[in-house]
């Protein structure tokens, strides 16, 4: 219901943008008012809370008009309501603003930031805390990295040059580089190429997997990996460069532990440690750097290319030796 093109003219709160429902046409409606609907068709929220925000103005039509508890319901009506997680609680690292222009923002995430709102995350994400402070209510992501992720991650500032730049990341003309901190690994022939098909894993929704040989999918993800230096009191650990040709959810991380080198501070890779919903242990990040990214930009004809100041911590190898 959330993913309905919004009207723009309507105003940020604290950074979020209003989320939309459309009203249904019925013949037979069994929803006297726009509370009644609200309450049946969204009961995540209780019906003392649309209650409270209906009665507080926190609910409105498509020309920006409060709507009441009394309102009745309307059919094929436009309404918008701001998501609020009172008890959310605070991610304790800031991102930075490493580049703006008219076009783009180029931020710096922190690990454990969510890049857009979700689940138990809406105003601690990267999106919501950009659109606050720079006050660009048309800011959106061009690519996502996994909260666990820190790095770079490129913004578009207006809504109609969006596509244009999104096309780049689609037709896989952005050259990305990661690098990560992983087991080391006597036999294996660098620089390496992985490829393999990724799928959703079937008993936990939050991880992905790699298809078997017998399930007969074609390759749909691509990684070249490489060492760069030997870590560790015993050199059993290295950095890796790792460049994704493709772009599938948590790519990096289920080949590096397919390869037998699963990235040092990997909750849900090779086994879950931790589930998504558990208490963060913030003394452990995912050790998994968007270290930079560069492409032609396809408004101002020039190459963009952008580096994170951030840097991996070899002494993470201390809490595991």
């Amino acid at each position: 219901m959330a993913r309905l093109p919004k009207n723009g003219a309507l105003p940020l709160r604290d950074g979020v943008s209003p989320s939309c429902v459309a009203l249904p046409r019925l013949r037979q409606c069994p929803w006297p008012t726009l509370l009644d609907y609200l309450a049946a068709r969204l009961p995540r929220i209780p019906r003392a809370e649309w209650q409270a925000r209906l009665r507080a103005g926190h609910v409105v039509d498509n020309d920006g008009r409060a709507l009441d508890e009394h309102t009745p319901y309307l059919h094929g009506q436009r309404v918008y309501y701001w998501r609020t997680l009172a008890d959310e609680a605070p991610v304790p690292f800031q991102e930075t603003v490493l580049y703006r222009d008219a076009h783009l923002v180029v931020a710096d995430k922190p690990h454990f930031l969510p890049v857009t709102p979700g689940g138990r995350y809406v105003r601690e994400t990267l999106l919501v805390r950009l659109k606050r402070v720079l006050d660009l209510p048309d800011l959106s992501p061009l690519h996502r990295i996994d909260r666990e992720t820190a790095g770079l991650v490129v913004f578009s500032v207006q809504a109609h040059e969006r596509d244009a730049y999104q096309r780049l990341f689609r037709e896989r003309r952005v050259d990305k580089t990661y690098e990560a901190i992983a087991p080391w690994r006597e036999g294996l022939r660098w620089p390496l190429r992985r490829t393999s098909h990724l799928r959703e894993d079937e008993k936990a929704f939050f991880r992905m997997r790699e298809a078997a040989p017998e399930e007969g999918l074609p390759a749909n993800s691509e990684t070249w990996i490489e060492p760069l230096e030997r870590l560790g009191p015993q050199a059993d650990h290295a950095r890796y460069r790792l460049r994704p040709v493709t772009g599938k959810r948590h790519q990096l991380r289920v080949h590096m532990a397919a390869l037998g080198l699963p990235i040092v501070g990997d909750q849900f890779y090779p086994v879950v440690r931790r589930g998504p919903d558990e208490p963060e242990d913030y003394t452990q990040p995912l050790q998994l750097l968007a270290r930079a990214i560069a492409f032609d930009d396809p408004i101002t004809g020039e190459r963009r290319a952008f580096e994170s100041l951030q840097s991996l911590s070899p002494s993470c190898l201390q809490a595991i030796s």
